[in-house]
């Protein structure tokens, strides 16, 4: 039988040359092999290819490029380099080159994305950047961690809450200076008696519709000065009052008279520093209408 015709391996039959054949045609056979395995190799020049089975296996059905393939082949291991791929060192740490080299987790949207000692940071890059120049503490930053809004706080920043009110819990507001500010006022409700809450304003009014008994309550603590002023309208009818004992009148005069008269405007003012032991009293105006 004749030689083959090849080029490479595969073109090759394994049956040639026939035990027939003669010697002539097995040297052939020696010399097409030789053929085949330079032209097929072409570059393994005078070096030994030492590359077990196994090895070259491993890229099997890989369908990248030299060049995607030589992504792998790092300087560093551990040390990020343009159009590589990221490894770690022998610590399991990665460095990010300095430079212009960004890490990117394009999928952070706060489901997916950046996690931390596994967990997910769910804030976004604007919300990290917020303390971007912070140059305080963490115990300073904690300032901010109040526990009501709108409710003062030892060692914390002082906040409003959803109606613009601030609370200050009975602390110290020292040296401020007060433009164009308002007290609170409370209309009363008519009744045979009528508590005048000192959390609740500063000035009262009232237009009876019976005679009445006033009820003072919750004035500051005693060692504090506490005062509030109340605008009694006098009724159709006209009605009496009735004050709590504690009250101390101008000059230690007795109580004074209630105006005659429909719409008649009486003003009354009290003051305590001692918790409300003893108000002191005075009438401001009297029919004032």
């Amino acid at each position: 039988m004749g030689v083959e015709t090849a080029t490479y391996i595969s073109q090759l039959s394994a049956t040639n040359p026939l035990g027939t054949d003669p010697i002539s045609q097995g040297d052939d056979q020696i010399r097409l092999v030789k053929e085949v395995l330079q032209a097929q190799f072409t570059s393994l020049g005078a070096a030994a290819v030492t590359t077990t089975a196994t090895e070259l296996n491993l890229i099997d059905g890989y369908t990248g490029t030299t060049a995607e393939l030589n992504t792998l082949d790092v300087t560093t291991q551990g040390t990020s380099e343009a159009s590589k791929v990221l490894t770690a060192d022998a610590s399991g740490d990665v460095t990010i080159a300095d430079g212009a080299y960004d890490f990117d987790v394009a999928s952070h949207d706060g489901t997916n994305g950046l996690l931390l000692g596994g967990t997910l940071v769910t804030a976004t890059a604007t919300e990290l950047n917020l303390i971007d120049g912070y140059t305080g503490t963490t115990a300073e930053l904690n300032t901010l961690d109040v526990t009501t809004q709108g409710t003062a706080e030892a060692s914390k920043v002082v906040t409003s809450d959803g109606s613009l009110v601030t609370n200050f819990a009975d602390g110290v507001v020292q040296r401020p200076e007060f433009k164009d500010y308002a007290e609170t006022k409370v209309a009363l409700s008519a009744a045979a008696t009528v508590d005048i809450d000192l959390t609740t304003g500063n000035v009262f009014t009232l237009t009876p519709n019976q005679n009445t008994t006033f009820t003072f309550s919750n004035p500051s603590a005693s060692g504090k000065s506490c005062s509030f002023t109340l605008i009694w309208t006098q009724d159709s009818t006209d009605r009496t009052i009735a004050w709590p004992a504690s009250l101390k009148w101008k000059d230690g005069g007795g109580e004074p008279s209630v105006t005659s008269g429909s719409g008649k405007v009486d003003i009354y003012t009290f003051f305590t520093i001692d918790g409300g032991t003893i108000w002191y009293s005075f009438q401001a105006g009297a029919d004032m209408a």
